[in-house]
This record gives C-alpha cells, structure tokens and sequence, in this order.
C-alpha cells in the first residue's frame, strides 16, 4: 500500500474509533435513546458525541438535569419526539407543498453499486457526529457486496462500537467501509471487484440487523446517496 493511501486508512480509523474515550454509538432507528439505570445526562452525551447541553435544550430539561429509568431522549432532529409524534410537521405543515431538490451529481467517476439490498433507515448528515454514513436494515446473513472494485485495507474487529468491519481502498481519495458484519468473507490485501460478495450481513448494538455504510473522499465522509445510483433506492 502507498504511503498516501496508509495515512488515509489511518486517519478513518481515527475518525471511526474517536481517537480517544468511549466508543461513539450510533443513533438509534427512530432517533430516540431510553435512560438505563446508572445514566446521567452528560454521559449519554458522551457516548453519542453530543454537547449534553444541546441535549438537554433539545429535551427541555433544566437543571439538576435529574433523568429516570426507561425516559426517552430525543438525540436527532426530525425524528420522534419524546411524545411520540413526529417532530417534523410534513410537507402541507405551512399549507404549501415543498419544492423537493433536484439530487445532487456524483462526485467523481467511480461506478457505485449498492452494498446490500434493503430499506435505509438512517441517512447522512453533513457535519453530525456519529451519521457519517447510511443504514440499511435487512436480514441476517444476507450479503454485503463491495461497492465498487478495490483493495482490502482493513478486515477485522478491533473497533469498538462497529462489529466485524470491513474498509476498501477505491483509489487515492475514495474509500469505502462496512461495519455490523455477521461474517467477514475477505481478508486485507486482497482486490476485490464491484459487487463481490465480502461479508455477511450481521446486527447493530440495538439487535436490528443492518449495514452501516460510508463512503469517504480524502477521508472525509460524504453522502452515500450521492453516489449510489438512484433507481435502486
């Protein structure tokens, strides 16, 4: 592996594993985390990477912040509210029919394929700490498929937080990881082509199976919608 290219797996690694601390969850499905017993406001916020009093405005607690078992916290915009409608009033909220945006072009020539067949359940936000990527439920053991052709630069299970995880080598800028395997079925230093079978798909800390999904550009993350091509979503 190039020099350039080993300093890019390294700085994602950093990225996925903190660098320092708890490992980052990821936001749950529906965007709502429930207490559990010993929790307290600053270390939920912790583990999500959010600043805990954005949290707590967000959930209209005032201090001494006390929080009970089983309450459920809302961590994301436009998700369920602690009451359990939906925070985002719709498109006919202001009696007017929003304008969707045109998609954005992909960047750069790279023919994306779908990694796995499924719903997305949770996108990308830009600048947000633990939506760097996309979630696709599915079933258990279904197959995860390289997203384009590649090398294997990481196959493993050292990062905590993010299962049996998978990170492929594009070209010099792009790279692309798979985290929640089941089962790994590629090893690093391997090419791998486009669509090819490279794991099993396995499930999230919540127990829901799923694929996380990223894809980085000089590592940085990006939108995989982008990317991905529009008549399979």
């Amino acid at each position: 592996m190039s020099p350039s290219a080993r300093l890019l797996v390294v700085g994602l690694l950093l990225v996925l594993t903190g660098c320092s601390g708890p490992a980052v969850r990821f936001v749950p499905e529906d965007g709502v985390h429930v207490v559990k017993r010993g929790e307290t406001l600053y270390s939920i916020a912790t583990a999500y990477d959010m600043d805990w009093r954005e949290l707590a405005s967000r959930n209209g607690l005032r201090p001494p912040y006390t929080l009970h078992v089983g309450q459920r916290l809302v961590l994301a915009e436009n998700r369920v509210t602690q009451e359990g409608a939906a925070s985002d009033p719709g498109p006919q909220a202001s009696g007017k029919m929003r304008k969707a945006s045109p998609p954005l072009p992909p960047i750069g020539r790279i023919p994306w394929v779908w990694p796995t067949e499924g719903r997305v359940v949770t996108t990308f936000v830009q600048g947000h700490a633990t939506r760097k990527g996309i979630d696709i439920a599915g079933e258990l053991g279904q197959p995860v498929r390289a997203a384009a052709s590649g090398e294997v630069v990481y196959s493993g299970s050292g990062l905590a937080g993010y299962g049996k995880l998978i990170i492929l080598k594009h070209d010099e800028r792009f790279l692309s990881a798979y985290a929640y395997n089941q089962a790994l079925l590629v090893s690093e230093g391997e090419t791998v082509q486009s669509g090819q079978i490279i794991a099993r798909m396995g499930q999230a800390e919540a127990g829901k199976p799923m694929l996380h999904f990223e894809i980085r550009l000089d590592g940085n993350p990006i939108d995989p919608l982008r990317q991905l091509p529009q008549a399979s979503r």
